[in-house]
């Protein structure tokens, strides 16, 4: 059922019976500094809780299963969460602090982050809370963070793993490495791998393939993941656009825009975001869907998200496209 995008609206979108998305993972706060560097302001963030708002922006119905403090910070990620349109109904209430990130700008602006996650919400899944999962699920997202941080990740990747199970759950996955986060280069491939298992869909950044696997080109870790479980495995290269990899077609390649960058904050989850809704849009967000789709189905899904990054690009921070901005760019 594919449609031209002229005629695309949040209900036709969301018109092919159970198209719940439900994302899975970490949301914590960024504390960004001031010109003056003392002063610092809360952004919720988090990989995962962006690719909720950005999903929701887009029209979709979305679930964020993210265990949030009840404490001054966990309100802000609530209410923003719950302002865009987010639905928290599966999202637990936690008695531990919230998960923070501090930032800090070098001379070129490039952004690095300092984690304060000891004994943090976000890592303290247990059995009960992922039970929890809205019934409607269609497609789940898992990945970042809380998908390799002990001792919660054992119940999300078990959870993925019944999603995966079910056989008509799309699982989508994005490892989002972060390099001063895993023990070890090795133990990051182990962890990654286990994610890619249960994933259908495995969304990567060349920067991320290429800190696990520093002596092996792109296509050749694609085909590995390919192998692992994955139908259909993305890597994106910023600028240079994306490459989709299925084990039939030889890889294809989308380019990117050019675009006026402000930052690249949160343009790899508005591109997980363009991604999963891509395939949504066109009825193709089933495992078995997405096992049929056919390459020019694949590049139009590809253009989506690219076209989802490069409008986030342009505005500073994580503030993913609307459906009416997306449209209009379209």
């Amino acid at each position: 059922s594919a449609m031209s995008g002229a005629d695309v609206t949040a209900e036709s979108v969301t018109a092919g019976g159970a198209s719940s998305v439900t994302v899975i993972g970490e949301a914590l706060i960024d504390l960004m500094p001031e010109p003056d560097g003392r002063t610092f302001v809360a952004s919720p963030g988090g990989s995962p809780y962006n690719v909720a708002v950005g999903l929701a922006r887009l029209g979709l119905e979305t679930n964020l299963m993210a265990r949030l403090a009840d404490n001054a910070f966990g309100r802000i990620l609530r209410e923003r969460a719950a302002a865009e349109g987010v639905r928290l109904g599966s999202a637990p209430l936690a008695s531990e602090p919230t998960t923070l990130a501090v930032v800090s700008l070098d001379a070129q602006a490039r952004a690095s982050y300092e984690f304060y996650m000891n004994g943090t919400a976000d890592w303290q899944w247990t059995p009960e809370e992922t039970a929890a999962a809205p019934a409607n699920t269609a497609v789940l997202h898992f990945g970042s963070i809380a998908s390799w941080a002990a001792p919660g990740d054992t119940h999300i990747l078990d959870f993925a793993n019944r999603m995966r199970g079910r056989g008509d759950v799309l699982v989508s996955y994005d490892p989002n490495v972060r390099p001063r986060l895993l023990a070890s280069r090795e133990d990051g491939v182990a962890l990654v791998e286990q994610g890619v298992r249960l994933a259908h869909l495995a969304k990567a950044s060349e920067e991320d393939v290429a800190w696990l696997y520093p002596d092996r080109p792109v296509a050749e870790v694609a085909r590995l993941w390919l192998r692992l479980g994955a139908t259909v495995v993305v890597v994106t290269d910023g600028a240079n656009g994306a490459d989709v990899f299925t084990a039939a077609d030889p890889a294809l390649h989308r380019p990117s825009p050019a675009v006026e960058v402000a930052d690249t904050v949160g343009a790899g989850d508005a591109f997980t975001a363009g991604l999963l809704f891509g395939l949504v849009r066109r009825g193709l967000h089933s495992p078995a869907a997405l096992g049929r789709c056919r390459a020019e189905d694949l590049v139009a899904v590809v253009d989506d998200a690219i076209t989802a990054a490069a409008l986030t690009c342009e505005r500073p921070g994580a503030d993913p496209p609307t459906l009416a901005e997306f449209l209009r760019s379209h």
